[in-house]
């Protein structure tokens, strides 16, 4: 990122210490301006033909640093909240923003909205096996009952440790 920009007197007078035949080092001695920055400059005008501040590429982005900061701690402070109440939030703000720009700032940073998946109720057929197990097996003594291995069971033996 940029700490400052050059005035346009200083770009010209790079280009031209340059044109009068001086090189990268030598300007930037004279200019006392560090020699990265007289090598980007004459670079620059080696390919627009120009010292002029030339525009950014592509379109400003809508949400500002500080409002996209303040939509994630709000999303991450409360998981449950909408896009909707996010986008009421933004627009107290001063910013008005579609949802799906919410959205896709909360998905740079890993945030997505996730449904838990439900849990499928039980059918007419998954109704009948479980009677017709239970019915079959009324008579079954408890000594029969502890011999099964019901299959949310695990057989773990006890290590005993000394000391």
């Amino acid at each position: 990122m940029k700490s400052k920009e050059h005035t346009r007197q200083v770009r010209d007078k790079v280009t031209e210490t340059f044109k009068a035949g001086l090189g990268y080092t030598k300007v930037s001695q004279a200019l006392n301006i560090p020699r990265s920055t007289v090598q980007a400059i004459i670079q620059k005008w080696k390919e627009y033909g120009t010292t002029v501040n030339l525009p950014t590429q592509g379109r400003p982005p809508k949400l500002t640093g500080r409002t996209r900061r303040a939509l994630i701690r709000n999303a991450a402070k409360r998981p449950m909240v909408t896009l909707d109440e996010l986008q009421r939030s933004t627009a107290q703000v001063g910013e008005s923003v579609h949802r799906t720009t919410i959205s896709r700032a909360l998905h740079k940073v890993g945030l997505y909205g996730r449904v838990a998946r439900r849990k499928p109720l039980l059918t007419e057929n998954h109704k009948k096996s479980r009677l017709q197990f239970a019915t079959s097996h009324v008579g079954d003594t408890a000594n029969m009952w502890k011999k099964l291995l019901w299959s949310d069971e695990t057989k773990m033996q006890n290590a005993v440790c000394e000391n």
